[in-house]
């Protein structure tokens, strides 16, 4: 059986260029989930026979969200803040796909002895990547977020959105509202994609190619280990980054910390995992979606690039029979005189 040739394998910006592009095509697919998730993280309980005003509304659950946004605000509603969603999707996993490419190909440089990595360095690798993608792309987020949580009433474009967040108490630092929680988060996509390693190690050993299918299923049961694990820093952080609730009275939570005591003291502590089910189900599709897309999108690109460097080479063969000709025909011209 003849042995297959490895594929060249792609620069950092190749890779990240794939990352983004299947997170941009899987977000846009599912966004509406999204939006529902969001709704769901910022919401307090509310306790039993307390009603609130009709510009507040509470949902029992997702499809009670999914239905109450498109019956308030149509089906845009469902779509409301993706042009800052997927700009934030993009620029993330572009930042994210990159760094890791970089730290990954200096591991695999500075190893001694040839080996794949173990669990722990592929976290390790991960979260380097992540903490570095999250400094740059996080105000993104925070208007993203902002924007999903708005009343039609009060919906503003991004731009818009972002002035209101400076004009707040925190100034411009307000657009890094839930740093700390993003960079604590960063184990999210480092169990993610550490896993997806593993996982692809253990289930197809020596394979350089999965198929769509094969890259999907990865990819979603690793985001779903990651979600479930991290849940209650997610939820904090959306709390962070959205408007404080009617009982803080305006005044916004001064860390993730906070907002876990503020949702244990008037929720309860399962209250940590609200929103879980739309999250697992959209990171589930997500996932599988982008790792499937990335894994034909790398595909792509590494025959793209096989087609240019061929050309490229083509090109400066004719270049060089075309100077040796030149060359040739330059010497039989030089006339031969005698003395």
């Amino acid at each position: 059986m003849p042995v297959q040739s490895k594929p060249a394998p792609l620069p950092p910006w190749g890779s990240a260029l794939a990352g983004s592009t299947g997170a941009v095509l899987a977000n846009a697919l599912v966004y509406p989930l999204d939006i529902v998730k969001t709704r769901l993280q910022v919401q307090v309980k509310r306790k039993p026979g307390e009603t609130g005003d009709h510009s507040d509304p509470h949902y029992a659950s997702t499809w009670d969200a999914i239905t109450k946004i498109v019956a308030d605000d149509g089906i845009q509603g469902l779509y409301a803040g993706i042009n800052g969603a997927l700009l934030g999707v993009a620029s993330t996993n572009f930042a994210y796909f990159y760094w890791y490419s970089i730290v990954r190909e200096l591991y695999f440089k500075y190893q001694k002895v040839p080996a794949p990595p173990s669990t722990a360095v592929e976290l390790t690798l991960g979260a380097i990547a992540g903490a570095v993608a999250q400094i740059f792309t996080i105000p993104v987020a925070v208007v993203t977020t902002r924007q999903q949580t708005q009343s039609k009433a009060d919906r503003k474009g991004f731009l818009d959105t972002a002035r209101e967040v400076i004009r707040s108490e925190d100034g411009v630092f307000g657009l890094w509202r839930g740093l700390k929680a993003s960079l604590v988060l960063v184990v999210n996509p480092a169990i993610t994609y550490g896993a997806y390693e593993r996982l692809k190690g253990t289930f197809f050993p020596g394979k350089t190619r999965l198929t769509a299918g094969e890259a999907f299923l990865l990819g979603a049961m690793s985001k779903a280990l990651a979600t479930i694990a991290t849940q209650p820093l997610i939820v904090a952080k959306v709390g962070l980054q959205s408007k404080p609730p009617p009982q803080r009275q305006g005044k916004p939570f001064k860390g993730f910390i906070e907002v876990m005591q503020f949702i244990v003291q008037h929720e309860g502590l399962l209250s940590l995992f609200k929103g879980i089910g739309p999250q697992i189900i959209k990171g589930f599709l997500v996932q599988g979606l982008l790792m499937m897309t990335k894994e034909r999108m790398e595909f792509i690109f590494v025959l793209l690039f096989r087609y240019v460097r061929k050309l490229r080479s083509e090109q400066l063969a004719k270049a060089a029979e075309l100077a040796a000709a030149t060359a040739s025909k330059a010497k039989l011209a030089i006339p031969i005189t005698t003395k």
